[in-house]
């Protein structure tokens, strides 16, 4: 930035959740000013902000209202009001990433054909605008159904199997997509400021929770072949220059059993499969993200050691106060380190914290993660 922000610059964060938690506690650093906008006023940033606002992140007086007195405002979640951050960057707000980037990833049928556009490996997709649509596509059973819009956290994917399932598909506008034989689930974060500068994270391995199909294991640095590691990484910058993208980006792609990398989805914006980051990494995701966002010098994303994060979800049947079982335990071993999200209320499979797990033995940090996922337990 032009103006010399430490200690005045006033940046507006849309969502409140655990992310933006996260971003306030590295803005902290800069001495800026955080305002944050959230619908829920129990959100985990209300005591921890400039300023809390309680109110709709998609109402366009109540978004533009927000940012207009703000320097510069960027997001913790895709489901913003894009109209009021548009015109917000037409009267000299600073938006990032920006307005047109977070339009098109909200719509994941822009998200295919902007990888179609650009030469990103992905898998074969169709646009459907019904769900009679899917009686005539060209993509073979099985495949994946996904909302156009609006699907978040696993929400708005469905698998269809066979003809007969779908009535229980979904009516609204969708994509059709190629199911994937993947080997792995793997991502890339890269960062980019306003100078071009451009900045990538080891690649990371991850596991997904079957039911709740969220990141529930995440494995850093990877250990796939350098060929592998090199390829990932490079369509990663590709995007990123593509888009010119102002901020953090996490690229989600598949490894498939043949070892072709296809790209899933995007996420402008600090992201689940960085937080290991914060203790694995010379730099975290959140400081990388405020570096790119402020234009000044991309960090070093060197990896400090072996590091495994797990979720901390809640468990299945419980809901009410959350209560956490096993923090003592897990706390008096060496190199772990718990984050909880302030989160007051918990249900199934909702995020309520997640664990990183250092060591210098791989190994040693792979069996204490899967020790904490048995003895750290979020219920009611």
């Amino acid at each position: 930035m032009a103006k010399d922000f430490y200690g005045e610059l006033q940046l507006g964060i849309l969502g409140g959740g655990q992310l933006g938690r996260m971003l306030i506690q590295e803005a902290i650093n800069y001495n800026v000013n955080v305002h944050i906008l959230d619908p829920d006023k129990n959100a985990p940033c209300r005591k921890l902000c400039n300023r809390f606002e309680c109110g709709s992140l998609s109402d366009f007086e109540t978004v533009y209202n927000f940012g207009k007195d703000l320097d510069m405002i960027t997001i913790e979640i895709e489901k913003v009001n894009v109209d009021a951050l548009e015109k917000l960057e037409n009267e000299g707000v600073l938006v990032y990433p920006q307005s047109r980037i977070i339009r098109l990833i909200q719509d994941k049928g822009l998200q295919k054909q902007f990888f179609k556009q650009n030469d990103i490996p992905t898998a074969p997709f169709q646009l459907i605008s019904t769900k009679e649509n899917l009686y005539e596509t060209s993509i073979p059973l099985p495949y994946i159904q996904k909302l156009r819009k609006d699907g978040y956290d696993g929400k708005g994917v469905k698998k269809i199997n066979s003809t007969s399932e779908i009535e229980q598909a979904f009516e609204e506008p969708s994509l059709v997509e190629a199911l994937v034989d993947f080997e792995k689930e793997i991502a890339v974060i890269v960062a980019r400021n306003d100078k071009g500068e451009i900045a990538t994270f080891p690649l990371v391995e991850m596991e997904f929770n079957p039911e709740a199909n969220l990141v529930e294991f995440l494995i850093a640095p990877s250990t796939l072949p350098f060929e592998v590691q090199t390829q990932a990484d490079e369509i990663a910058k590709k995007i990123a220059e593509d888009l010119q993208i102002v901020g953090l980006l996490a690229v989600e792609m598949f490894l498939t059993k043949e070892g072709e990398i296809l790209v899933n989805e995007l996420a402008p914006r600090p992201h689940n499969s960085g937080h290991h980051t914060i203790e694995g990494n010379i730099t975290s995701q959140f400081a990388q993200h405020l570096r790119a966002i402020f234009n000044l010098p991309l960090g070093a994303t060197t990896t400090r050691s072996n590091a495994v994060m797990i979720n901390l979800l809640g468990e299945p049947r419980y809901e009410g106060l959350a209560k956490y079982e096993g923090v003592e335990e897990v706390l008096a071993i060496e190199g772990i380190f718990v984050h909880l999200y302030g989160k007051k209320y918990t249900k199934p499979f909702r995020k309520m914290g997640h664990v990183c797990i250092v060591n210098d033995d791989r190994e040693l940090a792979i069996k204490n993660a899967r020790w904490v996922q048995e003895t750290l337990k979020v219920k009611a």
